[in-house]
Parts: C-alpha cells; structure tokens; sequence
C-alpha cells in the first residue's frame, strides 16, 4: 500500500529539529506516510523559490505544518500556507513541542493537534 506524501512547513530558522523529527517518525516500519518533500531554504531569487516551493506542495497528499513558538510570523511559512490552500491541499498543523500552544497557529493552515503518534497516524493514513 502507498504511503501519503507528505510535504512539511516549518519555521527553518527556529525549528529545524522540528522537520528531522517528523521525517523520524516517517521512517518507523507502521508509519502510513512519508515526507516527500519540506520547507525550502536557499539563496534563490524569490520566483524561484515560490516555483520550487509550489512544485513541491503540489507533489504532496497531505500539508503539514510543523509549530513552533515563532513559525506563525515565518514569512515563508506564510507562503507555503498560501499555496497550499490554493492548491486545495488538506491542511492541518502539529503543536511541535510538550510546552507548545495552539495560540502558535498559522491562519488558514487548518486544524491544530497535539503531537503524538495516534493523531499523525490518523491524519495521514
């Protein structure tokens, strides 16, 4: 059985950690997803990262965001979010830390979930 793909927003200059533990998760012999493709961070002129960044997100089943306590002013993340919904991805957010709030939500990014591996296993089967 295939597994969802899985595209990963996260604020990369806060929460790296974040999108390693994710494609962690991905890698377990249960889980029904993996990451197919994550934030991008790159000295690109701006058309070109929006074009890669698109590209990517249209590959994916399922868009993630991964929340941090600064990601919902990440500019890029904002972007991603943007794309996302126009491209009519199922969206939803992970509260990436035990201490973490949903007051870190991302506006139009969907849903937000406590991280733990019964919520991921449902939303991304």
């Amino acid at each position: 059985m295939a597994k969802t793909k899985v595209f990963v927003s996260f604020d990369f200059d806060n929460d790296k950690v974040l999108r390693d533990f994710i494609i962690g998760q991905a890698k377990l012999p249960d889980s029904p997803f993996q990451v197919s493709d994550y934030s991008l961070k790159e000295a690109a002129p701006q058309k070109d990262w929006e074009r890669k960044a698109n590209a990517a997100i249209s590959r994916a089943d399922k868009f993630i965001v991964m929340l941090g306590s600064k990601t919902r002013s990440a500019p890029g993340v904002k972007k991603e979010v943007a794309m996302a919904k126009k491209l009519g991805k199922t969206r939803f957010q992970i509260i990436g830390y035990k201490n973490g709030s949903r007051d870190w939500a991302v506006p139009d990014a969907g849903v937000t979930y406590i991280w733990n591996w019964d919520n991921l296993k449902k939303l991304l089967k």
